[in-house]
This record gives C-alpha cells, structure tokens and sequence, in this order.
C-alpha cells in the first residue's frame, strides 16, 4: 500500500534531518526536543505528576498519569521509545495521556537511563525496577498490585518485552504487554521489511545499527534481554496487543514475534496500520491514525483489567 498522505507529510517534514550516527547523542536530543509539537495537543487528565522510584543506579524520574478518583486502580509502565539513546517523559506525554484516558489505568512512564552514557543494561534494569516495585506495591502510587501490565515503543517496545519475559512465572504477574513495533531481534537488516524502507521512511536501516551500536555494542546478541526474539520459548508470557506499521523496517520483527508468542499458546491480538511509518504513534499533532492506536491500545488494556486473572 502506498504512505498514507499524512505520514508523507510527516517524511516532508523531516527529510533532510542529517544521519545520527553523524552527531554526538545530544545534538541528536536536541533535534528530537524541537519535533514535540508534532505529538499532538495534551488530553486533560485529573492528575499529572512527575515523582521518583528506587533504582539500580539511582532514583529513576517517572511520570504519574492517573485517570480518575481512587485507589486500587490498574497501572501500566510505560517505556518511551528513541534506540534507547533518544526519547523522556515529555516524548511520550501525549500517548501516555491518551492511553490512561482509554483504559482506565494509571499510566507511569519511566525515564530509564540512555546510552551511551549508560549502555544495556541499565534501561532493563531501571524498567524491570519500576515494574516490580508497582507489582509488589512498594511504588506507593495507590494501584492495584494484581493488575499492572507494560507497554512500550520501539526500543521501549523492546524492553516491555524484555520486562515481560524476565517477570513471567511471578506472583503477582503482569496481566497484559503492550508492543508498539518493538525491536525484537539486535540484527539490523535482516528481513524484507529492512530491506524494503531501509531508508526514505523516517527509520533507516543506518539509524538502527546506530542505536544497537551505541546502546549494547560487543554484547552477545543471542541474550534475550537484548534481543527478546532470541528466547527459545515463549510459553506462559502475558496476553499481547501488537501494534506495527507497514512502511517501517522494523515491522516484520515485530509481527514474527507476534507469532512466535501465539504459536507459544499465548492470546495475541496483532494489528498492522497500512500505510504508516515509524514513529506514528506518537505523531497525533499531524497523523490520525496516532489517536486510532492509542485508543486502540487503551481499550485492549482496559479489557485485559477486566478480565479475571
């Protein structure tokens, strides 16, 4: 199928962006800062707050998005995307905002520690210490420890998956995972898909050996806490939703994983956005099919909370 005529407005927007491999991390995050309008206006929530949870090097920022009254509410951790060398709290503000209204559940996004300064796996290891601390209920956010699910995109997508299979078989578990066109493998151009929009459509095939490169450089890419995909069984993870675009080089990892996971036993609901690229789920100031997914999302989370566990 051919670009959705806003996701090639968005393409018109960022074409002549220079390689990142060709500027330090920060010039890199300094240049994502000014695309934030492009991530729509922010849903009003009745409460907003940025707080601090205990982690393995540090206090880890977090940001609190509760949709309603009351304790005992589900949670979602939430892990922002960017090769996990990009990306914060306020990359993501306005999914986060728009899957907490959709599904009922607090939503806290983690601002794990980037590399290079801090390579895998610092970001596991910060996302595994937020989601366990909601399900033994020492965050003291006032969620229900029985219903926390994770979610994430891209490189978030990638360690929502790695959290999922680290935490499976624990008491209380995760009731739902999240993957918005994950990084499931740490190969970079490996399927049709990398070689079909390997560049012109935002996310080069360049751009993800940079961030493998710079993120877990010389780590064995066997490691399922790398590479979720390179785990040999699947059984017993948590219900999924699936969430990939067409015109992006990482979809047909994304999808494979997907099918992996059903093969496994495990309920997944896959659905690809045709004629989209990545990152569009975060672009609801220009792409509506951002405000479809995170609804689509959201309302998949909220069914899963209902369920009985």
């Amino acid at each position: 199928m051919a670009l959705r005529p806003q996701a090639q407005e968005f393409l018109d927007i960022v074409a002549g962006a220079p390689p990142l491999d060709t500027q330090t991390a920060e010039q890199n995050r300094e240049d994502l800062v000014k695309a934030l309008p492009l991530t729509g206006e922010p849903t009003p929530l009745p409460e907003v707050r940025d707080a601090t949870l205990p982690g393995p090097g540090g206090p880890i920022p977090v940001r609190v998005y509760r949709p309603g009254p009351g304790p005992g509410l589900p949670a979602v951790v939430y892990l922002h995307g960017g090769g996990w060398v990009l990306g914060d709290l306020d990359l993501c503000d306005t999914t986060a905002r728009d899957v907490a209204a959709h599904s009922g559940a607090v939503v806290v996004t983690v601002d794990y520690r980037l590399a290079p300064e801090h390579p895998w796996p610092a970001a596991v290891d910060d996302a595994l210490a937020v989601t366990r601390a909601l399900l033994d209920g020492t965050a003291g956010l006032d969620t229900d420890p029985g219903a926390a699910a994770v979610a994430g995109d891209s490189a978030g997508g990638n360690l929502a998956a790695v959290v999922a299979q680290q935490l499976r078989g624990s008491s209380p578990g995760l009731r739902h995972q999240v993957l918005i066109y994950p990084v499931t493998t740490a190969r970079a151009g490996t399927t049709p898909s990398y070689a079909e929009f390997a560049d012109g459509h935002f996310l080069t095939r360049r751009d993800m050996q940079y961030f493998l490169d710079t993120y877990a450089g010389g780590v064995d890419p066997a490691d399922p806490r790398l590479a979720p995909a390179a785990a040999e069984d699947l059984t017993g993870l948590p219900a999924a939703t699936v969430v990939t675009a067409e015109c992006d080089v990482l979809r047909d990892e994304g999808e494979a994983y997907a099918r992996r996971m059903q093969a496994a036993g495990v309920p997944v609901a896959l659905r690809r956005f045709d004629g989209q690229v990545h990152p569009f789920v975060y672009l609801g100031g220009i792409i509506d099919d951002a405000l479809v997914a995170r609804r689509f999302m959201g309302e998949r989370l909220r069914a899963a909370f209902a369920l009985r566990p």
